[in-house]
């Protein structure tokens, strides 16, 4: 058990970051329309059954109620990644609606072949967010908002980099649970007094201000989903 621990908080510290849809499906809404309807306080009745937020609605909707996740969180995430587009290779190397990279695709066993597919596309990024969550380990009475900002945070600019965040915090006196501290020592630790700091695993960090961005964008676009589509 150990050990299946230690490799799995190695793997997501390196980590830096069937069409499987009906035939017959509503006219997803627009980005104007989804503006208005944040602006106005505007919730329209949608059915369930119905695509909404994208073509892949009822796909990311199963796999992600699957794994205990909100489909809507994953599917602003699939937004900011590919704009909804499955077959989109990054010069990283990321590929699919989730972007989903190389090294986790054989974490999880994988072939690099079948990861544009949709379905394992989502189920991918699904998994990870599972991992990362139970690494992470945050105590039951985390407000939902610094949860999620924290595990984004850890899907974009790596786990590594955000536990040495929280150290640093619990270092400094401050809450490690608290997305507005943990993101304030994200950004120190581009300067040698905080990486440089004994608590600090991963060194010096110089992506937060992409990773900030990032959740600052997918959380924005979730609650806009939020008011479009039901849990």
């Amino acid at each position: 058990m150990l050990k299946k621990t230690v490799l799995t908080f190695a793997f997501l510290t390196i980590l830096t970051t069937f069409y499987g849809f009906n035939a017959q499906f509503s006219t997803p809404v627009t980005e104007d329309e989804l503006n208005q309807i944040a602006e106005n306080d505007y919730v329209p009745h949608v059915e369930e059954s119905k695509n909404v937020i994208s073509a892949y609605d009822n796909l990311i909707r199963r796999i992600s109620e699957q794994e205990g996740h909100d489909w809507r969180l994953m599917s602003a995430i699939a937004y900011h990644e590919s704009r909804f587009t499955p077959d989109i290779t990054s010069r990283s190397g990321a590929r699919g609606l989730m972007q989903i990279m190389p090294s986790v695709a054989r974490h999880f066993e994988v072939p690099l072949d079948r990861v544009s597919d949709p379905e394992t596309n989502v189920w991918l990024a699904n998994k990870l967010m599972t991992e990362i969550m139970s690494t992470l380990r945050l105590p039951e009475n985390t407000p939902e908002k610094d949860r999620m900002s924290i595990a984004l945070a850890s899907y974009n600019g790596g786990i590594g980099h955000v536990s040495d965040a929280r150290r640093l915090a619990r270092v400094h006196g401050e809450n490690p649970n608290s997305w507005e501290v943990v993101a304030r020592y994200l950004t120190l630790k581009a300067q040698p007094e905080y990486y440089e700091n004994e608590v600090v695993k991963c060194g010096r960090f110089t992506g937060s201000s992409q990773t900030l961005a990032y959740v600052d964008d997918v959380i924005g676009r979730y609650d806009k989903y939020c008011r479009i589509a039901g849990r």
